[in-house]
């Protein structure tokens, strides 16, 4: 029986062979100093040759026992960058933080403005903006799982940072804040009312817009993390952007269904991927056009691509989805 005390044994356990990234890595470089770092995380960057100035930036986040060199090498990130050219952060967890290399995107010193690693993650970002003369309004985040969650840590506690977000198989902002509630959250059970949610969102800054664009994606039978969590996070972002409970749009994006919710002007802010029958993990299309990454644990082809969409949803050189 998986204990309650450590819901990491439950969030990706299967990567037993991966872990912390050496100072060779296979694409990846690692940034050295990036602020006092208070939440003691690594960095590592992928800078593709002849970056053009006032490029953007994407913050990727890894799962629980998985290294940063790991999620690029089954995501694709800096394959998509070579063709689009975009400059790539990639925080990384460490063992003596997360025995299991997770984010601890629960904990109260982590998780707030200002404090532990939401604010590493901020002081890493500055860092490759100022190194790499960065457009600061082309900033987006995007992590899987524990990764996911961080994401949503990220944009609820810096908002006026990044112009958009994708949540993979995560979790909402301030649903739980000890070990025993993000168990219990991951499983959907218990947690804050989706009113509580949104104010918890709201409150998480002093930030008063523009927000971030938001992108969802989570499998219909994950069992690691509750398809629930989609519902709240919606929820979450819907409030805050003033969005109708109704999406704008529903149609079939590479035969799975995608849900839209447009502001009165026609722009899109939310969009939700559910991917019918996939469990815990990134989707992922590796051949063929718009194909990248390259499957194995948690990294699923499924023929459809979420680093593809999601950098098109972005504007990041990618074929916008259209309907």
């Amino acid at each position: 029986m998986l204990s309650l005390l450590n819901p990491f044994n439950y969030f990706m356990s299967p990567f037993s062979s991966m872990g912390e990234s050496s100072d060779t890595t296979d694409r990846l470089s690692k940034l050295n100093e990036f602020g006092t770092n208070p939440g003691a995380l690594q960095a590592l960057t992928y800078i593709p040759e002849d970056l053009p100035a006032d490029a953007p930036l994407v913050i990727v986040l890894h799962g629980c026992k998985q290294s940063a060199e790991d999620y690029d090498h089954g995501s694709g990130w800096s394959e998509l960058a070579d063709r689009h050219g975009f400059a790539l952060l990639f925080p990384e967890q460490r063992r003596f933080n997360n025995l299991f290399l997770a984010f601890n995107w629960f904990e109260p010193r982590d998780s707030c403005r200002g404090y532990g690693e939401s604010l590493s993650i901020r002081q890493m970002v500055e860092q490759v903006v100022c190194d790499h003369d960065i457009d600061r309004q082309r900033i987006f985040i995007t992590g899987l799982s524990a990764g996911g969650a961080m994401t949503s840590v990220m944009l609820a506690t810096y908002p006026e940072v990044f112009a958009g977000g994708a949540i993979i198989a995560g979790l909402p902002y301030g649903c739980a804040s000890t070990v025993r509630a993000a168990f219990r959250r991951m499983c959907g059970r218990g947690g804050p009312t989706g009113q509580q949610l949104a104010a918890r969102l709201r409150s998480a800054s002093t930030h008063d817009g523009p927000w971030p664009t938001i992108s969802i994606w989570h499998g219909s039978r994950d069992h690691t993390v509750d398809p629930s969590n989609v519902e709240d996070i919606i929820r979450q972002w819907r409030t805050l952007l003033k969005l109708r409970r109704k999406p704008s749009v529903t149609h079939l994006v590479d035969g799975y269904p995608r849900r839209v919710w447009s502001d009165a002007k026609g722009h899109e802010l939310l969009e939700e991927y559910s991917i019918t029958g996939m469990g815990h993990g990134t989707p992922l299309k590796t051949g063929g056009r718009n194909g990248c990454g390259s499957s194995g644990d948690y990294m699923l082809d499924v023929n459809i691509s979420s680093t593809h969409h999601i950098a098109a949803f972005w504007g990041l050189g990618a074929t916008k989805t259209v309907h």
